[in-house]
């Protein structure tokens, strides 16, 4: 890996990403600004502004001293591609990090047209709606790409699925703040949390119908949903109808999401599909008794049975199961919460994860140099 000399500038990476402020968009945030004011890269961030980009939160990245800048979101990505070109011709990176679809197609378009060195997908989900088109353009980058990450093992082998080139095709699972997680002290409600968007992604549905299930066994712990989304009002009304609005509390964005976590027993990811759920880790390192839906990106985060329980994706009485099996054995849900933030402190902190993006970056320029012995 290159050595640091702060008398010297550090080779500048760009990290490319929707600018919406989705999972990806948080992921590449977190490691721009690990790698701030240490490590051998200085990092750029270039967002695709859409209509709803947070300026207010772009301005406070800035704030805090890195370099943001924004590129237009055209429906016709050819435009996006070329102001993307300027902008990586005036920052001249020794590469390029392109997060997400399509962005990863666009920020690679644009590297090889700004001759950018390396140039890197990175994939953060398990499920994105390619196109015949779309396929091509992305196997036929693979090929002048340096490298194709998948944020946790299961996006690694969708990407493999797809055709794309496994001597280049790595997972570097994704990492959280684990400073923001204490020991957990005091005791727990015996409740539940699920904190997620209220989005087509995630099963909210599936939960809330448990929840029914278990008010039919006399059981009616409480559950908070943290979240925002399209889907919010759609599922209020279905608490509604199934007479749970005393049981199922509606959190809204909250605020403080570690102490939340940190104050029930039980957290639920009910999901139909993730690349690396951050919300599932940080519950892990909360310390919460996890269960979640037994999907691809879930898979390999969760180790059944031993840092929490899977259930079969979309089947409400298989979750309603779990959940009572935790309720009426205290012993098991602090046993699956201190392993969980056991693998969590091990595995999913965000200097870890920046280390391994550093490592990767160090070993593609160095066969850039020197592309014979690579």
């Amino acid at each position: 890996m290159p050595t640091y000399n702060p008398l010297r500038a550090r080779p500048k990476v760009v990290h490319f990403v929707t600018g919406g402020f989705s999972g990806a968009t948080q992921v590449a945030v977190d490691l721009c600004l690990a790698a701030l004011h240490e490590g051998p890269f200085e990092p750029v961030l270039i967002l695709r502004r859409k209509r709803h980009t947070s300026m207010a939160r772009v301005e406070a990245l800035r704030a805090r001293g890195l370099d943001v800048q924004l590129v237009a979101a055209h429906w016709v990505h050819g435009w996006t591609v070329g102001e993307l070109e300027g902008r990586l011709r005036e920052i001249a990176p020794v590469a390029v990090l392109a997060h997400g679809f399509p962005e990863h197609l666009i920020g690679r378009q644009a590297g090889l047209r700004a001759r950018v060195p390396v140039l890197i997908q990175v994939e953060h989900n398990s499920r994105e709606r390619y196109s015949p088109w779309s396929l091509w353009q992305s196997r036929r980058l693979a090929r002048q790409s340096a490298a194709l990450v998948g944020v946790s093992e299961g996006v690694r082998q969708s990407l493999l699925d797809q055709g794309l080139p496994a001597d280049k095709t790595v997972a570097i699972p994704n990492g959280i703040d684990l400073t923001r997680f204490a020991e957990p002290v005091g005791e727990r409600e015996a409740g539940l949390v699920m904190t997620a968007r209220f989005a087509r992604q995630k099963d909210h549905a599936t939960l809330i119908d448990a929840m029914a299930l278990l008010a039919a066994q006399g059981l009616r712990p409480r559950l908070q949903l943290a979240g925002t989304g399209p889907l919010m009002a759609r599922m209020r009304a279905r608490v509604e109808r199934a007479g749970l609005g005393d049981e199922i509390i509606f959190l809204g964005h909250h605020g403080d999401v570690p102490a939340l976590l940190r104050s029930q027993r039980i957290y639920v990811l009910a999901t139909h599909f993730e690349g690396m759920p951050l919300a599932l880790v940080e519950a892990m390192a909360a310390g919460c008794a996890c269960i979640a839906s037994d999907v691809i990106g879930v898979r390999g985060v969760i180790e059944h049975e031993h840092t929490g329980l899977l259930v079969r994706e979309g089947d409400a009485p298989a979750l309603a199961g779990a959940i009572a099996r935790l309720l009426r054995d205290p012993v098991l849900a602090g046993r699956l919460g201190a392993a969980a933030r056991e693998r969590a402190l091990a595995e999913h902190g965000q200097a870890r994860m920046r280390e391994r993006y550093d490592a990767l970056l160090a070993g593609a320029l160095a066969a850039d140099r020197n592309p014979t012995s690579a």
